[in-house]
């Protein structure tokens, strides 16, 4: 069998983690040649030396410490960088998964060849499970469907734990990933349909903990796992899924547009004034949301090319936004719908000088 690389991200466990290895341990029972990672993320239990006294009485674990507190999604990172083994997979130390599961897992990603193997919590129900948060499991479950939309994968679980991983593929894409906490698990998974890799699932159980217990996942990382999905996976989205998304960033924009405009003529500003202050506040906005949840920034252009096409779009779109604008005041349409209707036609130009100019990518 060749050698799996379990990865033990670490962070105050001091109580499960012992038990934790010596199941893992037990995968040697299938003839796995195991190295073990524990990587401790500056615990402030006993974690580190529980870690060390499992270092020094087993041959297959070693220790990697973190100075500071990073997050699981560093922990991780740093054990992948660190895994000699041909395959490399994840076991959070709070015993929630049982890791001779690794062994279905492995079969898979030998028998079919796959690049990634996904243990999935919901792909297949076991006889009995034990019953807890609805609104936690459904939040697993809308973020799957979600990050589906958009790396056209048809996952059932793609925030579980459980992940093996071919070595060649993952030090590929280690070096490039940037979320430290539990942004890891979209990120990851949008990286790896980037890459075009053969993904498969297989069934686990699954045992969860209350937060009593020390759950750690909140929903704050609920969002960010939102945020992670658009940010990593929009850019190289179906096209609907593109348009769509720019439908939301041209409605925000559009909408500060028009009650920019409105709160400038509310003062005093004269009429051509108001219009090109209201324009390029919106083009900003537009611009920030653009970069942070759609398109790649600087993909193509340098950062000094990327603002000077990105100006060169908007004083294009700004000349037909004042032309119609003041076209229809002088027609006698009201202020709101003289700055609406032009907002509201620019919305497929604007996307399509972002999409296959601005904001365009390398071959």
């Amino acid at each position: 069998m060749p050698m799996v690389s379990i990865i033990v991200p670490c962070y105050n466990e001091e109580y499960t983690l012992s038990i934790c290895v010596e199941r893992i341990l037990c995968l040697k029972q299938l003839n796995i040649d195991l190295e073990i990672i524990i990587v401790d993320d500056c615990s402030k239990d006993k974690s580190c030396e529980i870690s060390i006294q499992l270092a020094e009485k087993f041959a297959e674990v070693r220790l990697l410490k973190h100075k500071i507190n990073k997050g699981k999604g560093a922990a991780i990172r740093t054990g992948l960088l660190e895994a000699k083994g041909e395959y490399i997979g994840i076991q959070d130390a709070d015993l929630e998964y049982d890791p001779m599961q690794y062994g279905n897992l492995l079969q898979v990603i030998c028998d079919e060849k796959a690049d990634v193997v996904y243990g999935s919590r919901y792909l297949r129900p076991s006889k009995a499970r034990k019953v807890l948060y609805f609104w936690h499991a459904w939040m697993n479950k809308t973020l799957t469907s979600i990050s589906n939309m958009f790396t056209n994968l048809d996952l059932t679980d793609m925030e579980t734990c459980y992940k093996l991983f071919k070595r060649e593929l993952i030090q590929t894409i280690a070096p490039s990933l940037k979320e430290n906490r539990f942004g890891f698990e979209p990120e990851i998974t949008a990286k790896i349909a980037l890459a075009g890799a053969q993904v498969y699932e297989c069934a686990i159980s699954y045992n969860p903990r209350t937060y009593e217990e020390g759950k750690k996942i909140g929903w704050k990382d609920g969002v960010r796992a939102l945020y992670c999905i658009f940010h990593y996976s929009a850019h190289r989205a179906p096209l609907p899924m593109q348009i769509l998304l720019y439908f939301f960033i041209g409605l925000v924009a559009s909408l500060v547009n028009v009650g920019c405009f409105m709160s400038l003529l509310g003062v005093g500003i004269n009429t051509g004034m108001a219009i090109v202050a209201a324009f390029v506040f919106a083009a900003s906005i537009n611009y920030l949301l653009c970069i942070t949840l759609l398109f790649r920034h600087k993909a193509y252009w340098s950062a000094t090319g990327e603002l000077f096409v990105y100006l060169l779009a908007i004083t294009i779109m700004g000349l037909i936004d004042y032309s119609v604008t003041t076209g229809l005041l002088a027609l006698g349409i009201s202020p709101f719908w003289a700055k609406f209707l032009p907002a509201v036609i620019g919305f497929a130009a604007n996307f399509a000088l972002r999409r296959w100019l601005v904001f365009r990518e390398k071959a």
